[in-house]
């Protein structure tokens, strides 16, 4: 007996965008209807349109998201001259809809103004996180680089000093090299860590502009400074950012957490599968996933390749990644050979 594959029944539908704005449709569109090919590409369907006029042609499940799709980045031209790639390319991922019937059904994403941009999470992961930091004392963001999770920290970071909830913010990262050798790096105190924070100002100079940033950092405003001196501190009125935990010991990890003062919000952003400590070390970004899971007042976000907002091939890598892992500890009895999990040191 010969099995049949089933047949996804094809569907063509009409959709009115509202209003009938040329600047909105174009930015929507992009330059040479640009945006649209890509995501017919993506999703296997055919777009066509006429002014405000759409009709999409497809399979009928990729019909009913490209209807979301389309309602939803057009909202997202709202006050803007065009729509990034990484905004389509984030929405396509494989949840992308999903997070966006979510947020249509829960209302809108929190958005977060800062002077010279302003920043709305993408996606069910982005805007938990948000909504986290924004309530919570001690936040976690946990996953694979490319899921915004330091970015959305940094965004956070800003709207809370411009709008004064905060008195100043601390950029915190160990300074630990990636598998590489750095030797002695030249200059002050500032200028021996720069290289490890350099994400972290290129977010900064977006939201702020680079003169700003620079006076805040001669004011003491924003302030930048290694783990090993935080220690004896005590932050109050401050927003705490501790960038590539994972590469914090179990000690350095503990002694950050409880620096945290009074009006102070910290955020501590890592990826679990890209330790840098030395063989034998566990992680301190490992280690507190078992120790303040239950904790009140804490919260973790946990993001996958699915968030990733780069260039799609660095999804994929990602998932590529997870899968040899996991074949890997599969293949060893549940340990990691090269010590990035739990495991580490054990």
């Amino acid at each position: 007996m010969i099995e049949q594959t089933p047949t996804i029944a094809a569907l063509t539908s009409d959709i009115t965008l509202e209003p009938n704005d040329p600047l909105r449709l174009a930015a929507l569109c992009g330059p040479l209807d640009q945006n649209l090919k890509y995501i017919e590409q993506r999703m296997g369907i055919s777009i066509r349109n006429r002014g405000n006029q759409f009709q999409v042609s497809g399979p009928a499940p990729r019909v009913h998201e490209a209807n979301v799709l389309l309602n939803t980045l057009y909202a997202d031209t709202l006050g803007q001259e065009s729509l990034e790639s990484e905004v389509i390319h984030l929405y396509l991922q494989e949840s992308g809809v999903e997070a966006m019937m979510q947020t249509q059904s829960d209302g809108e994403a929190p958005l977060l103004q800062t002077r010279h941009k302003t920043i709305k999470p993408r996606g069910g992961n982005q805007t938990a996180y948000v909504e986290a930091i924004q309530s919570m004392d001690a936040n976690f963001g946990i996953g694979p680089a490319g899921t915004g999770k330091t970015y959305l920290a940094v965004a956070c970071a800003v709207a809370a000093l411009e709008s004064r909830r905060v008195n100043r913010i601390l950029l915190v990262r160990p300074a630990v090299e990636a598998g590489e050798k750095l030797g002695f790096l030249p200059g002050d105190l500032a200028q021996k860590i720069d290289p490890y924070l350099r994400p972290l100002y290129d977010a900064l100079y977006e939201m702020m502009g680079v003169e700003r940033v620079h006076k805040c950092i001669e004011r003491n405003i924003i302030e930048v400074a290694p783990l090993a001196f935080m220690r004896g501190r005590t932050l109050n009125n401050a927003f705490i950012i501790l960038d590539e935990s994972q590469n914090t010991t179990v000690e350095q990890m503990k002694m950050f957490l409880t620096r945290i003062g009074f009006g102070s919000t910290a955020v501590i952003t890592g990826d679990i599968t890209q330790i840098d400590l030395p063989r034998g070390v566990r992680s301190g970004l490992v280690h507190v996933l078992d120790v303040l899971s239950e904790v009140e007042g804490v919260s973790f976000t946990h993001f996958g390749a699915k968030d990733v907002v780069r260039h799609p091939l660095v999804k994929r890598i990602v998932e590529a990644y997870a899968q040899h892992d996991k074949a890997t500890t599969d293949g060893n009895g549940g340990a990691k050979p090269n010590g990035n999990g739990s495991d580490r040191g054990a």
